[in-house]
């Protein structure tokens, strides 16, 4: 499934989402994490052994929630992408992504590098896509 452009273009500019994941038990799990998308898929990394990670290892599907909040109800926006996740821990494709989000977030390198054998980047294929406030 293509993300919409108005969708495609939400989670370019918004500085964090939400990503969740659900444990061996079926407990979910929340964070917020820095996003990038390209060729229609949206991108993160998370640490190796983190606890999203370790979800994502057992139960591949994910839901990344990217919204906008106004106190004037009438523009609140938003959208949310089911879909399935890819663990890339290194290679062409890792360096690709780790260079998108080094470019939008320049506070990335010195705060928390993304490091081969530390880190993971987490692909998400969108399935399924429910928006609100957007054209």
């Amino acid at each position: 499934m293509r993300l919409r452009k108005a969708v495609s273009d939400l989670v370019r500019w918004e500085r964090v989402c939400r990503a969740a994941t659900v444990d061996r038990a079926g407990r979910p799990h929340v964070t917020p994490v820095c996003q990038v998308v390209s060729n229609g898929k949206i991108y993160f990394a998370v640490g190796r052994d983190s606890q999203k990670a370790a979800n994502l290892r057992q139960h591949p599907h994910v839901a990344v929630l990217v919204d906008l909040y106004s106190e004037e109800w009438g523009r609140l926006a938003g959208a949310l992408v089911q879909g399935r996740a890819a663990l890339i821990e290194r290679g062409a494709a890792f360096r690709q992504v780790r260079a998108l989000l080094y470019e939008k977030y320049p506070q990335y390198p010195e705060e928390s590098a993304i490091e081969v054998g530390d880190s993971l980047v987490v692909e998400v294929t969108p399935e399924r896509v429910a928006s609100w406030g957007l054209e």
